[in-house]
């Protein structure tokens, strides 16, 4: 093999992109944005062309605008998935509709969705973290099937040659050790995008609303200081991204308004929220465990909570943990009483009601966390309650606010 043949191999083949729709100055757009991505980038005006192109080329990813005369874009990569599983689907759309969200997922089992207009960094990390993700996808499968390959050889080595079994034995002892390797660059890759997709949330909200971030932190410097176990500390940090998915249906008044002063229909529409997030959630097979703490994080520690008045230990432990971030950042942001809190009166209200809404056990390590390690969350405005106000306040209101 020549110098320059060696150097070709050793260099990772250029992803080839397919960016779909009807417009010519949106399709210029994107491919301008592209660019620097140093992809192999391929244009298709609507749906049928795409398809034409599908058959024609090697084609890794297909980002698509989900209204196109000819064909949608959720149709389309509905059949992209169909006739080439392997082909990553990103889908752009300008209106977040909660039923075109879901169909998306359930039909078309896209990667993300990305909001119209997009911001060009975003669209970009998207696209970074997709083709990670399908690079890491591909090891994973081929060390999956030379490990197989390999175990059928070791079988009629077994038979005669104790020596090369043993030499056998070590090579798969470092497959492994590769495979292992994959699977967690895959699982890197699989949180990441999903911090991709909790960004699109707050899209939909004012800045001062946008909780995820803060409710993440939270979950995972506990985990880290308890030493959670690795399955339910990744449940619980896709679970703080993705708590509020269900709020995408509200509308602008729903959003900001403090749960507190939510009556009737709006009330039962906001206590609904955990179960559509849950829904949406369960149609992804990495996630069930994470849809089982977000539905749960709004019950409360004596029964009083929803969707099920689950009470004490019957309450997963992560959806207790995930309950106090949520209560203790939406205090201090107004989302749960008329007016922000600070910081320290947020910690005095999760400690007066430990052991009716919350694990007071739980409730306690969660405060000590906040005081002695946790960053400082509080929000400082005009509006805060005042120092004795919650001396002067009857339970009632409070109690209403947290239930």
């Amino acid at each position: 093999m020549s110098t320059q043949e060696a150097e070709r191999e050793s260099q990772p083949l250029r992803a080839t992109l397919l960016l779909v729709d009807s417009d010519g100055d949106t399709l210029a757009l994107l491919t301008e944005t592209l660019q620097p991505e140093g992809c192999r980038l391929l244009t298709a005006n609507g749906g049928e062309a795409a398809l034409t192109l599908m058959d024609a080329e090697e084609i890794d990813l297909v980002m698509a605008n989900a209204r196109m005369p000819d064909m949608g874009g959720i149709d389309l990569l509905n059949r992209i998935q169909q006739g080439w599983p392997h082909c990553l689907r990103i889908l752009l759309d300008s209106q977040s509709d909660m039923n075109a969200i879901v169909r998306a997922i359930n039909e078309g089992h896209i990667y993300s969705f990305i909001g119209i207009p997009w911001r060009a960094e975003e669209l970009c990390l998207t696209l970074r973290q997709a083709l990670a993700h399908q690079q890491a996808e591909r090891e994973r499968k081929r060390l999956e099937a030379l490990t197989r390959e390999q175990n059928r050889e070791l079988s009629e080595l077994n038979a005669t040659l104790e020596k090369r079994f043993e030499a056998r034995s070590q090579e798969l002892e470092q497959l492994a050790a590769m495979l292992d390797a994959a699977n967690a660059e895959l699982e890197r890759s699989h949180v990441a995008a999903i911090q991709v997709f909790s960004s699109l949330i707050n899209q939909r909200l004012p800045q001062r609303l946008q909780t995820n971030a803060q409710v993440y932190a939270l979950v995972q410097a506990f985990s880290e200081v308890h030493e959670l176990d690795g399955e339910l500390q990744r449940d619980l940090q896709m679970a703080a991204s993705l708590y509020n998915l269900g709020r995408l249906s509200w509308n602008d008044h729903l959003l900001t308004t403090p749960s507190q002063r939510l009556f009737g229909e709006e009330q039962k529409a906001y206590q609904h929220y955990p179960e559509t997030g849950e829904s949406l959630l369960m149609s992804l097979d990495p996630l069930q465990g994470t849809a089982r703490l977000v539905r749960h994080h709004h019950e409360r520690w004596n029964g009083s909570g929803y969707p099920d008045q689950l009470e004490q230990d019957a309450i997963p432990y992560g959806a207790r943990l995930l309950g106090l971030a949520v209560d203790f950042v939406e205090l201090q942001r107004g989302m749960i009483l008329p007016s922000e809190l600070p910081r320290q009166q947020a910690l005095e209200l999760l400690r007066k009601f430990s052991g009716r809404v919350y694990d007071p056990e739980l409730c306690a390590a969660f405060i000590q966390l906040c005081l002695e390690q946790a960053p400082d969350l509080a929000v400082t405005t005009a509006s805060a309650i005042a120092p004795d106000s919650l001396s002067h306040q009857p339970d009632r209101p409070l109690a209403k606010g947290l239930s």
